[in-house]
């Protein structure tokens, strides 16, 4: 199982992202770390699911570019 730490630093986004790109989060609770399964989109200051458009209910503590995204993905 891996580390929060190493689990945070995959997730490498800095402050918030773009409002037009979705992106992959990582989340937090009592449990531990966990990254949801849809991406989402950050707007005025909430995250929300980009397929449904709901707010997420949960702790984000990172975000990524999807990895289809990402500079050097295979």
């Amino acid at each position: 199982m891996a580390t929060r730490e190493k689990r945070l630093a995959q997730f490498d986004g800095f402050g918030a992202p773009p409002p037009e790109i979705p992106v992959e989060v990582l989340c937090e609770d009592h449990s531990g770390t966990y990254q949801l399964p849809f991406p989402c989109r950050f707007v005025d200051g909430r995250w929300h699911n980009d397929e449904s458009g709901v707010a997420v209910e949960a702790t984000v503590i990172g975000w990524r570019l999807p990895r289809e995204r990402q500079v050097g993905a295979a």
